[in-house]
């Protein structure tokens, strides 16, 4: 198997606890934007196999409140690719502990680049 094709998703799980919610007891976006970050990250760098760094976030869509006691499937996928540039797809699956029911809660798109030691930009390929 191609292994830039076995390494273009990252699968990550969480469970939500109190300290991760806002005021409205739901979980806090800047928690899970971080969390994205994190998963999008590790995918981009295990396609590449370069120092990469986030370049912009897009299209993040909050569909359902997540609720504390939520298992959350958090998975990466590579999306496009080009020359310094890589696209990664978030989304992420909120699964109600106790009876297992699964709803999409939120997705997002991740753009990093390529970069040296020197923070400049490098070819992916």
């Amino acid at each position: 198997m191609d292994k830039s094709i076995e390494k273009s998703e990252t699968n990550q799980f969480r469970i939500v606890f109190p300290g991760d919610l806002n005021d409205h007891e739901t979980l806090f976006g800047g928690k899970i934007m971080q969390w994205m970050d994190e998963v999008a990250y590790i995918t981009a760098t295990r396609f590449t196999r370069k120092k990469m760094v986030t370049v912009s976030v897009d299209d993040i869509h909050f569909k359902i409140p997540v609720l504390s006691g939520s298992i959350l499937q958090i998975t990466g996928r590579i999306v496009k690719t080009g020359n310094v540039r890589i696209v990664v797809g978030i989304e992420i699956y909120a699964e109600e502990m106790f009876t297992g029911v699964r709803e999409k809660a939120i997705e997002a798109m991740f753009t990093f680049a390529a970069v040296n030691q020197e923070n400049k930009p490098v070819r992916i390929s």
